[in-house]
């Protein structure tokens, strides 16, 4: 009969690949249970209040009309829904694609049973599949498989959740019209149970039977598996289900009468006691025998050999003993809330007497002797053959040697001629020669008989005379007898020490021996070789998950491979990560050494002082330190290349990683505490907080470079890449409160899995740090409450005219947070300003332009002024009564343009702080850039001259990469920037205009401060408001702005013939705020004159001047 699972027998192969995408199916169910977005478990009351309308269970299917109704009536849900669809669908997308695997699994496995009993597959049934040695393991695996995949999926992705989640896929995605969808059959099958895994919680009734009858299965081939296994398993109470899930079958089998009966037996005290003291028992003879086989030099190739049943034996009793133990002493399999479990718990563990590290100890023994086995019989497996030609040769020559000796002509110590002894050896040594290495079975009785032969002839013809002869023989014998050792090296042997060794069910409890693996590390680094082995007996658990996917040759084999090894993988680097831990602890105590019990020596220094600089206390201490921290190195450094599951482990990168994980740990948090402002606090506590931080951020970089040579990483390169990292994540993050498609942490190149930035809860509105760095500088400058000079880069507070802060501010925030900190600040206002000009635009679309009385104020105005380039006849009179009309509408106006310039003003600081430390710390990159800026911009203006010439292509990114490198080193110009796109806004200039002449009456023109703001209680901030207007006006067609010159040009001119006709021999004070905006306006675009004149007669200007 064919194979079963042989590739042409149809019938084993289509089992072999759904049970191999069943152990796939499982891998990614673990996958994505840790990427479910947290906004569908509902927790958080802000959650609830914002997302309660669009996130909806299987209810929504009673009633979709009213709930699609409801978010029909109100526009935000409805535009909250696209934004939540945008930034969910493709991970709920991978969800619902998991979750139709496992429907899929279970309708092919039924098609399967289907076609076994209509005969598709040519002489198979269910009967002759299950007396199948292989058959039978498969059809039990995949029932197996199906279960495991029901309980992950309860386990790891709550009821309530899976409901939102595949709701919320079927609004989103095309699969409700599709006809061929089987969503309905999906959301039955994973319709919530009830079921909760957290402490405590009750089981609902009838589970997890009814789940499992979700989808029927045949009943005979449930049955017939049933009474397979019955012959076939042995039961513990506690057992591993499938990769470290552990249950209790106390609590498991509670509801089935007959099952709890039989496990009652069991369960009876005096048992219990009996097993805990056996296995405790077992342990204290166990530690001794594995730590004397260990003993270096002990495990040789002669022992081993001779020793095979005995090694195995101990090492089946150790792996019996650690899984019993783990498995009844793990938390995670008793529920603390059941009684009778928390009895049973405390029985074994005092029967037992438990004790995790004695445990813990012997798990590293065994690991270790495990490895250093298998690592020998691996060698000597491979090494085989050639060891076995080697004896037969020797064995056959000494023979040949001895025939020779008889022969009488050889001159041996009187040795008589004996020719039928010279025959017989001769006749040995064909024998020897004609030992056939492949037919093992009968060398190995031939051998035996030769062995048996040269002792006889040794006894029968008094050979032992002759001691020369005698060591002959023994030499042959001895060499016989080796090559029956080495013809007994077999495979089978590795795989039985496979199978005995499996630490699958420790997956997820060996967790709870994280702490005495890290302690024991920090003790003692050079344990780390010792955990090397335990690791590797933990990556042997992959082998159970991957068997299937390779037999099958699945497609899915890398991607399971990397799923398990990267959680292995992540395991390790957690527990050594105690390593980084202890180094940092260590350097911090040197850092406080240093800066505060140190004296630094001066280049002169008296010989009597001597012996006070000497400080010989204080530097032993640091001595001291800095050697632990090299021996932590080293320890991890002894671990040597390691290949887990898949994954090649480097101690070198991973000390490295660890190290960087540490850093951003304790900078990440050190920025969180630090940058937290009390916006109540008079004075602002902005200045002594950087300060602080600005020391802070100075020690652990004086650590980091004193650390570097003693555990040879580029200190100052993980320093830059890290903290520029956290920097720019924290700025992503802060930036995501303003775009509709947010940026999620998987998605994020700055997060990593291996060195994550911790991300902290929010304290106020901002989500991070940066945020609140940024809206407390923006409160401090507020232009309600203070009032930039800008001659002098100052802000002073209205009131009481005290300086509230400088552009040494920025300065500070560069010492504190480097570059990366200004330009993330840089970005974070842009974002800012793009999200107030959106409002803007809005207010002025829905709120001014729906006001049909202001409109028509604009009507009469345009009326009024037309044509621009003449002169307005009564102009106080028309201007004033606008003004008054439209006075209601330019508080929310002043506020949102006056917020504009102060981000602006703010921006230019930032740049102007940029370009300073590039040029003085980087001038010949500062050079470089400004350079490669002046002839693009050549080139490109040449390119719009004459089209033929060369252009950047649309796929050439080289513009977008040097405009972020510009922005980085300041050269730029923030008001040149568009924020937004616009569409043609109908009244755009004369809105402007007067909007800027109600503000005129609110100024007044000083020589040593320009144009400040008359009251305090009605507060106008002069820069601010023209860099603000000047941004609007910049983000829409140049012909607004031409426009709204001339109109301001205009209402100058105007109002000058108006008091020169009634002989008004002053300037009037909105005139000359009027001209002052006009010059700042040139200024601050760095335009032409002309731009101003073209409106403007010069002989105004030149009367303006005389003021000035």
């Amino acid at each position: 009969m064919v194979d079963f699972l042989a590739e042409n027998n149809l019938c084993g192969q289509a089992i072999l690949r759904i049970v191999s995408r069943g152990n796939a199916i499982i891998a990614e169910l673990l996958r994505l249970s840790d990427f479910i977005p947290a906004v569908f478990r509902l927790k958080d009351k802000s959650d609830q209040q914002k997302y309660g309308d669009i996130i909806c269970d299987f209810s929504y299917f009673k009633g979709a009309e009213y709930y699609e109704g409801k978010l029909e009536a109100k526009p935000e849900l409805q535009d909250l829904d696209e934004e939540f669809r945008e930034n969910n669908i493709e991970i709920l997308s991978r969800f619902y694609l998991a979750f139709e695997s496992v429907h899929k699994y279970i309708v092919d496995l039924n098609r399967y049973l289907d076609d076994l009993h209509e005969g598709v597959y040519i002489q198979q049934t269910l009967e002759t599949v299950l007396l199948n040695e292989d058959g039978k393991q498969l059809l039990c695996e995949a029932l197996y498989l199906y279960g495991v995949m029901l309980l992950v999926i309860d386990q790891k992705i709550e009821g309530e959740v899976r409901e939102r989640m595949l709701v919320s896929y079927y609004r989103y995605s095309a699969a409700r019209s599709s006809a061929d969808s089987n969503l309905d059959d999906i959301c039955k099958l994973l319709r919530s149970t009830g079921y909760s895994s957290q402490p405590g919680a009750k089981r609902p009734s009838n589970y997890p039977e009814s789940y499992f009858q979700r989808v029927p299965i045949s009943t005979p081939f449930i049955s017939m598996v049933i009474g397979r296994l019955r012959s076939d398993d042995i039961y513990n109470q506690v057992i591993s289900i499938y990769m470290g899930i552990t249950v209790n079958l106390v609590e498991a089998w509670e509801p089935y009468k007959a099952a709890k009966t039989a496990l009652n037996y069991t369960l009876d005290s005096a048992n219990i006691k009996e097993q805990a003291t056996r296995y405790a028992a077992s342990m204290d003879s166990l530690r001794p025998q594995v730590q004397q086989l260990l003993k270096e030099g002990f495990l040789r190739e002669e022992i081993i050999l001779d020793n095979i049943p005995k090694l195995l034996n101990c090492l089946r009793d150790c792996n019996v003993a650690i899984r019993w133990l783990m498995l009844h002493s793990a938390e995670s399999a008793y529920d603390p809330n059941n009684k009778r479990l928390r009895q049973i718990k405390d029985q074994v563990i005092n029967d037992s007497k438990y004790n995790p590290r004695m445990l813990f100890q012997l798990l590293l023994d065994t690991a270790q002797f495990e490895f250093t086995l298998k690592e020998m019989f691996k060698q000597m497996l491979t090494e085989k053959q050639i060891k076995w030609e080697s004896y037969k040769k020797e064995g056959s020559e000494r023979m040949t040697e001895l025939a020779e000796v008889f022969s009488g002509v050889k001159p041996l110590t009187r040795v008589e001629k004996n020719e039928n002894l010279q025959a017989w050896f001769r006749e040995i040594s064909k024998q020897i020669e004609s030992l056939n290495y492949e037919d093992s079975t009968a060398a190995g009785r031939k051998t035996v008989q030769l062995i048996q032969a040269l002792v006889e002839v040794q006894e029968f013809h008094q050979l032992e005379s002759n001691l020369q002869v005698c060591q002959f023989l023994a030499d042959t014998r001895k060499f016989l007898h080796q090559m029956i050792r080495t013809i007994n090296i077999k495979e089978e042997v590795l795989i039985t020490m496979q199978i005995v060794g499996d630490l699958s069910y420790a997956w997820q409890i060996i967790d709870s021996f994280t702490s005495i693996m890290q302690e024991s590390i920090r003790v003692n680094p050079s344990m780390v070789t010792k955990l090397r082995a335990t690791f590797l007996k933990l990556a042997s658990a992959l082998d159970l998950p991957l068997l299937r996917i390779n037999q099958a040759n699945s497609a899915d084999l890398l991607s399971v491979s990397q799923f398990y090894s990267g959680e292995l993988v992540a395991y390790v680097r957690k527990v050594l990560q105690i390593i980084p831990e202890s180094m940092f602890t260590s350097l911090a105590k040197i850092i406080k050494l240093q800066i505060h019990d140190i004296m630094e020596v001066p280049t002169r220094l008296d010989k009597d002082k001597l012996k006070d600089y000497s400080q010989l206390g204080a530097r032993y201490e640091v001595a001291k330190l800095t050697h632990d921290i090299s021996i932590f190195t080293e320890g991890i450094l002894m671990m040597k290349t390691t290949l887990v599951g898949i994954i090649k482990v480097d101690p070198k990168q991973l000390l490295e990683d660890g190290i960087r994980k540490e850093l951003v740990k304790r900078v990440a948090y050190a920025l969180h505490k630090g940058l937290i402002f009390n916006p109540k606090a008079k004075p602002s506590e902005l200045m002594p907080k950087l300060k602080e931080m600005a020391a802070t951020m100075d020690g652990f970089y004086r650590s980091f470079e004193y650390i570097q040579d003693y555990v040879s990483i580029y200190g100052l390169k993980i320093w830059q890449e890290e903290v520029s990292r956290i920097i720019n994540y924290n700025v992503e993050q802060e930036c995501n409160s303003f775009l509709r498609t947010k940026i999620q942490d998987w998605q994020s190149v700055y997060q990593s899995t291996h060195i994550p930035i911790p991300k902290f809860p929010s304290v106020d509105e901002s989500a991070t740090f940066i945020g609140r760095l940024c809206r407390e500088i923006l409160r401090i400058t507020d232009p309600r409450v203070t009032c930039y000079i800008d001659q002098m880069n100052t802000w002073y507070e209205l009131k009481s005219h005290q300086e509230v802060t400088n552009n040494r501010l920025f300065s500070e925030i560069q010492s504190t947070l480097g570059t990366f900190g200004l330009n993330g600040l840089d970005r974070l206002l842009c974002f800012m300003i793009v999200k107030e000009l959106q409002n803007f635009l809005m207010m002025i679309q829905k709120t001014i332009l729906k006001d049909k009385a202001v409109v028509d104020v604009f009507k009469a105005m345009l009326a009024a002024v037309n044509p621009v380039q003449g002169i307005v006849g009564n102009a106080s009179k028309v201007y004033a009564s606008a003004v008054a009309k439209t006075q209601k509408i330019w508080g929310p106006y002043l506020e949102a343009i006056m917020k504009v310039g102060q981000m602006q003003i703010l921006r230019q600081q930032i740049a102007n702080e940029l370009n300073y430390s590039c040029k003085f710390d980087s001038k010949h990159l500062a050079a470089a850039l400004e350079n490669l800026n002046k002839s693009l911009l050549a080139d490109i203006e040449a390119h719009y001259q004459d089209p033929s010439l060369p252009y950047p292509k649309e796929d050439n990114t080289l513009l977008y990469e040097i405009a972020a490198y510009l922005e980085a080193a300041g050269i730029h110009n923030p008001l040149n920037k568009i924020y937004i796109t616009t569409k043609r806004l109908p009244y755009f200039p004369i809105i402007n205009f007067l909007f800027i002449i109600t503000q005129l009456p609110k100024l007044q023109y000083s020589k040593n401060q320009g144009m400040t703001c008359r009251k305090s209680t009605d507060p106008v901030d002069w820069p601010p408001l023209v860099l603000g207007l000047l941004t609007l006006l910049k983000q829409f067609h140049s012909r607004y702005t031409h426009q709204f010159l001339a109109l301001i040009g205009q209402f100058i001119r105007s109002i000058m013939e108006q008091c020169t006709s009634q002989k008004i021999p002053d300037m009037p004070s909105d005139v000359v705020g009027a001209l002052m905006f006009l010059e700042d306006y040139v200024k601050y675009t760095k335009l032409s004159r002309k731009v101003a004149e073209a409106h403007v007669p010069s002989f105004i200007f030149d009367e303006f001047r005389t003021i000035l």
